[in-house]
């Protein structure tokens, strides 16, 4: 270290600003240690599996295996409080919300949720609460799937792509599913005749260029008819890319075999969408599947749920957005809560989801900001939602508000004919 060097006025200034900005996110680096997060609590989260085996009687294997993790669901609150310490006034609830409601948690994802905490996140994500049946208000089917059904399972609602439906089963049933109405009491993936109707449609019509296969979870099904799926599709010369939207990432990590991979590789471009809510869904497992399908050059994106009492806060929000970075996943969307019927105690206001953003943009890089989104009510679309940082705007200037609510003029000049210039210069 050089011994009595002169600081420059340029350093004096920089270094305040730099002390400025570190004051910006105090808050944030003092709250963040108490976030959980799934990669910190593998031990914890390791004795709960322990326990889960030893009641359902299986091995280390067993639990490595997505097949064993789709077949030994739990889906009874008798199985469920052996693990879980449940009062006998939650396992009445448990059973009266099964009766309209239908639930199943993986074991992996159980181990998951912290047994001392009656409103753990992960807990409310996934095991019924007698407050799903105080809600006359919300519609079953708020996103009007059924008026967008032109054929075969497809959800269609914008010009150049739409969605396959192709079963009605997951690994977990989210409490705040949109789709609980397909739900029902049995699994059921649709017929090859169903989706073959609607892969006929995509093909009769050319302005189709993306297509996502979703559900339910397309990656409970079978590798040999995914694959019939997708490769189908890739034979339309006008698809330009398949997307894959699953929540077996977070709820059943196993899934993602390197056969999988190996399968998926074979008709790129594909792209996964997937649902972390909160950074506890970030486990050494779902690390594990995502770089599995990183290296077989998938990009993976992330589409969160804006759910009262999970992720409804600024510090929670931006710490699952660095964590999925990590185990690179892109953030993509946060979607404001739909209002779906028994799922009205998820619902935020707007002002929870405009404050989260005004503390990801500037605070944070942009690769962790992803886009907050409202769905149109009847399927009328996707609507971004953002702060208002344009003030003002005259003949040759704006104002902008910066992310630290200095408002500063811009000059805005229209743009001038540049091949014009360019010609008029060698003419």
């Amino acid at each position: 270290m050089i011994k009595n060097k002169v600081v420059s006025e340029q350093t004096k200034i920089s270094l305040q600003r730099a002390e400025e900005l570190k004051s910006r996110i105090e808050d944030y680096i003092q709250i963040k240690p108490s976030i959980p997060k799934g990669i910190e609590r593998k031990e914890e989260i390791n004795a709960r599996k322990a326990r889960i085996l030893e009641v359902l009687g299986a091995t280390e294997e067993d639990w490595n295996e997505y097949k064993w993790q789709l077949s030994n669901r739990i889906s009874d609150a008798d199985t469920l409080a052996k693990v879980l310490k449940l009062t006998d006034k939650e396992i009445n609830h448990i059973r009266e919300v099964q009766s309209q409601f239908r639930w199943a948690i993986s074991p992996y994802y159980l181990s998951l949720i912290d047994p001392e905490d009656a409103c753990d996140p992960i807990k409310l994500m996934s095991i019924p609460s007698i407050v799903e049946l105080d809600d006359s208000q919300n519609d079953l089917d708020p996103m009007g799937e059924e008026f967008t059904n032109p054929a075969g399972t497809i959800t269609r609602r914008y010009p150049d792509r739409l969605i396959i439906n192709v079963t009605n089963e997951c690994a977990m049933y989210c409490r705040h599913c949109q789709r609980r109405r397909n739900i029902g009491q049995e699994d059921c993936h649709n017929s090859r005749a169903m989706i073959q109707e609607s892969i006929d449609y995509i093909r009769d019509n050319e302005e189709i260029r993306d297509v996502l296969i979703t559900g339910g979870d397309p990656l409970t099904l079978k590798d040999d008819m995914l694959e019939w799926i997708i490769s189908e599709l890739r034979k339309i010369e006008h698809v330009d890319y398949i997307r894959l939207g699953t929540r077996t990432l977070v709820t059943m990590p196993q899934r993602i075999t390197d056969e999988f991979c190996e399968m998926i590789k074979k008709y790129h471009p594909i792209y996964i969408n997937t649902h972390f809510n909160h950074p506890m869904e970030i486990t050494e497992e779902t690390k594990e599947a995502c770089t599995k399908l990183a290296n077989a050059g998938v990009p993976l994106g992330n589409q969160a749920v804006l759910l009262n009492g999970v992720n409804n806060d600024k510090f929670v929000m931006r710490c699952l957005n660095h964590e999925l970075l990590k185990i690179r996943v892109k953030p993509y969307y946060i979607f404001h809560s739909k209002h779906v019927m028994g799922t009205k105690h998820f619902n935020t206001s707007v002002d929870d989801g405009m404050e989260i953003m005004e503390y990801l943009r500037g605070y944070t890089s942009g690769m962790a900001i992803p886009t907050y989104i409202i769905n149109a009510p009847k399927g009328k679309g996707k609507t971004p939602l953002l702060p208002q940082y344009l003030i003002s705007k005259g003949t040759d200037y704006i104002k902008i508000r910066t992310w630290e609510g200095e408002v500063i003029k811009v000059e805005d000049e229209p743009a001038m004919d540049v091949k014009k210039m360019i010609l008029d210069a060698i003419n």
